[in-house]
């Protein structure tokens, strides 16, 4: 049997900071697992869609889980991989930095499930999610 080198926390933030959006999200790499990553988003203002209330918009949320989810078969994979489907549940408004676990449910050879939690500063659960991924000709 052949054993797969998984990539390390600072390989994975390297292929992560690749991406503009993702440097603008502020993202730092936490932790990485076997099919599992911790996350952190650092808050900006342009998060904000109710200026009184300081709130973050629901799409940057989404946005955490999906890559969250994502970044969690990277883990495995070495490289990215293509959401087919997502689905995104808010559980409360919410504010400043934000850190995200994601981890994978089904790893296949074709298409795989992973799911994301993010949370707030104080630790409250502010959004999850569950995506699906094509994950064709990854390693297994």
């Amino acid at each position: 049997m052949t054993e797969v080198t998984l990539p390390t926390a600072a390989e994975i933030q390297s292929l992560l900071l690749k991406g503009p959006y993702h440097q603008w999200l502020g993202l730092q790499v936490l932790e990485v697992g076997e099919g599992s990553i911790e996350l952190s988003a650092t808050w900006r203002e342009e998060w904000v869609v109710n200026v009184e209330g300081g709130y973050t918009h629901g799409g940057i949320l989404a946005a955490l889980a999906d890559l969250t989810a994502d970044w969690a078969l990277v883990s495995k994979t070495g490289k990215g991989v293509p959401t087919i489907d997502l689905r995104v549940d808010y559980h409360r408004a919410a504010k400043g930095n934000l850190r995200a676990s994601g981890k994978v449910i089904k790893f296949g050879k074709q298409f795989s499930v992973a799911e994301a939690q993010v949370f707030d500063a104080q630790g409250h659960l502010v959004a999850s999610g569950r995506g699906v991924y094509a994950t064709p000709a990854a390693k297994a």
